[in-house]
Order: structure tokens, then sequence, then C-alpha cells
């Protein structure tokens, strides 16, 4: 599958899970930049999971192979929140059952940073 092509199958599945895709570039690493609902002072952890989620059903059902996903949110375009990234071996050991969804989220959670550039506490 082509990056164009991944990023063709997979954006209209997160907006089927509400995340607003402002674009996608399917290669590798996937980077999806997305503006959140939640224009706060921090990034939305369960629209983070919401997108995640939509990247983990097409995985179960063969139909993405994991990749490196960099994502950042923005408020408005040009206007970042933050950024966060997962990577491969934890979508794949969430599909196995070599992780749980918590220690996946915690993963993910520990790579969020937001426009100061300070980490997230997960």
């Amino acid at each position: 599958m082509t990056a164009d092509e991944t990023a063709t199958d997979v954006e209209p599945t997160l907006r089927s899970y509400g995340i607003s895709v402002e674009s996608i570039d399917g290669g590798e690493p996937l980077q999806l930049t997305y503006m959140t609902a939640f224009p706060g002072g921090e990034v939305h952890r369960r629209e983070v999971g919401r997108a995640l989620n939509a990247l983990i059903d097409r995985a179960e059902a063969d139909a993405w192979d994991p990749v490196r996903v960099e994502a950042t949110v923005v408020r408005a375009p040009g206007d970042v929140l933050g950024e966060w990234a997962a990577e491969p071996e934890w979508f794949e050991g969430l599909i196995d059952g070599e992780l749980s969804e918590v220690e996946f989220s915690a993963r993910v959670l520990e790579t969020l940073t937001h426009v100061d550039g300070e980490g997230s506490e997960a």
C-alpha cells in the first residue's frame, strides 16, 4: 500500500471517530495534523484515544500496517497545541496481547508535549 493509499484509507476512519483531520501523510511515519475540539491549554487525552482507536481498529482488521505515528494537534491552522507519537511495536503489542490498553496509553502519553515544550505527566 502506498503512502497516498494509506492516507486516503485512514483519513475517513479518523473522521468517523470525530477527529478533524487537517492533513495526513500516510508514509513512514504517518504524519497526522488534526484540529482539536477542545482548544484549551492542553491536548485532550480522550481525543488522542479516539485517534488511536481508529488506527487500532484498522490494524486489527488488517486494513492498516502499523507504522510510527507522529501527530500534531492544532487549535486553529498554524496554532499548535501539542504533539504526540506512537510506535508500530506498541500497536503490534496491543493487538497481540503483549501490552494492555493501559500500558499502550501510558507509552503514548509519555510522548505528549504541549506548545510550551514541557511533557505531560501521565
